[in-house]
């Protein structure tokens, strides 16, 4: 599969080489321009899966060329603006137009890296949506079982209403598919969806990143800025630090918030939805999650059901994931054969909807044949078989040092799968640093970029 094409566009040179270095050090193709002129020859001869887009620029400005491109209808790709002195009115205007989110300068490279990661899986998911899905509601849950009619039913019925919503369910369930599906089905479709992910967010920062900055005259707009008229989808409650806890809980009791520096508080005009890891009721129980807050967010609560539960629709899945990742990213079709689709029908599924997607890239990118066979299926489960653990009777025959090796090879290499090869992801999951995390990869002979890199569900 390709490396996923970024163009980053910026009148500052420095900043150009220095975003291209970093991208394409994280396997990303970038290209690059200084101005709106080249940024149009660029995408005349290419369709980039994610555009960084400076606002200030010389001849044609980035909300101006947002605008331009938008005339012809939603874009095909995310758009992420950077500055380093915007203000709400520019950040909503471009959130409006179509832009996913923003980066301010000088740039941070953690949140750089993580805006990029979520931007183009958002890309990938929703060019894969569109392209099956037609007209019906993006991200609409797919499957004809109980499970899956019920949640489509709860979607529609709480939708309308500006009640928040939790979604509870385990890890690549598709929660954040169904916040985005429930905003687009509610009167706040034509505002944002801002993705706010609270993993990694410390307390010293989360001030100015929920409610903004003042200062010299000029304002930074905060998530609650970005996503005003639209909805606030609060990424996995369980990663929010206590002192945040606190902190969202003041501001949402009040309905009000005032930025870093301001002299004026600002009214709340959004829809928080949550997502939340089925362990949340634990958190609460023992005290890592503030009851009070979670009955403030937890509005209606809705379950996301694990894919074991609704096993019989993953014929219907494995067709839909072919049909749009062979579209979006030019693969070529393979279809399942009856006994591959009755394997997959009864494997349990730990990775989720997550894992599912995963399997079908790798399908499509490596396999050869028209039709994927019971024996490619089997060949590929053997990393996941159920019932094998992880670490074997003949591990006790090996030394300590080889039998270490072969316990963490085996356990990043599957938690590596169920991260869908972002290693980004895969640092949050077991808890190491990236650069630590990357030496280890290395060391233990695991190659990551051989992995499907574009896991959308969340």
């Amino acid at each position: 599969m390709r490396a996923s094409q970024i163009l980053v566009v910026d009148d500052e040179a420095d900043i150009r080489g220095m975003v291209q270095e970093i991208l394409t050090e994280e396997g990303y193709e970038v290209l690059v321009a200084g101005n709106a002129a080249e940024a149009r020859a660029a995408r005349s001869r290419h369709e980039p899966d994610l555009v960084l887009l400076d606002i200030w620029m010389p001849d044609t400005d980035g909300i101006s060329l947002l605008k331009e491109w938008s005339r012809g209808g939603p874009l095909s790709f995310p758009v992420v603006m950077m500055s380093g002195h915007g203000t709400v009115e520019t950040a909503i205007e471009a959130t409006k137009l179509g832009a996913l989110d923003f980066v301010e300068k000088p740039l941070s490279l953690a949140k750089l890296l993580r805006t990029v990661a979520h931007a183009i899986e958002v890309g990938h998911q929703t060019r894969g949506q569109h392209a099956v899905l037609g007209s019906r509601s993006p991200l609409e849950p797919l499957g004809k079982s109980r499970p899956m009619q019920v949640l489509r039913d709860q979607c529609r019925r709480m939708a309308p209403h500006e009640a928040s919503v939790l979604l509870v369910g385990e890890a690549g369930s598709g929660r954040e598919s169904i916040a985005r599906h429930i905003h687009a089905l509610s009167p706040r479709a034509a505002g944002p969806f801002v993705n706010v992910v609270l993993a990694g967010l410390h307390s010293s920062e989360a001030e100015i990143r929920f409610f903004g900055r003042e200062q010299d005259g000029r304002i930074e707009p905060g998530w609650f800025d970005a996503a005003r008229d639209g909805s606030l989808f609060l990424n996995e409650l369980t990663d929010l630090h206590p002192e945040v806890q606190q902190l969202l809980l003041s501001v949402l009791d009040r309905g009000r918030f005032m930025r870093v520096g301001g002299h004026a508080p600002e009214t709340i005009d959004v829809r928080v939805i949550s997502s939340a890891l089925p362990e949340i009721e634990n958190f609460t129980a023992d005290g890592r999650f503030r009851r009070d807050l979670y009955a403030r967010l937890e509005g209606v609560a809705v379950r996301v059901p694990p894919l074991r539960d609704y096993r019989e629709d993953v014929p219907e899945l494995l067709r839909y994931y072919t049909d749009a990742l062979a579209d979006s990213d030019n693969l070529k079709y393979r279809r399942f054969s009856v006994a591959a689709q009755n394997r997959l029908r009864n494997y349990p599924w730990p990775g989720n909807l997550q894992e599912l997607r995963n399997m079908v890239q790798r399908f499509l990118v490596l396999g050869d044949d028209s039709e994927v066979s019971l024996e490619e299926v089997e060949s590929a489960l053997v990393p996941y078989s159920a019932g094998e653990p992880l670490v074997k009777q003949d591990l006790l025959a090996m030394p300590l040092r080889e039998a270490r090796e072969q316990f963490e090879r085996a356990y990043l290499e599957q938690q590596l799968q169920l991260c869908g090869g972002k290693v980004g992801k895969l640092a949050e999951r077991v808890g190491m640093e990236r650069t630590h995390l990357y030496r280890k990869l290395n060391s233990l002979g695991i190659d990551f970029r051989q992995l499907g890199t574009d896991d959308q569900e969340s």
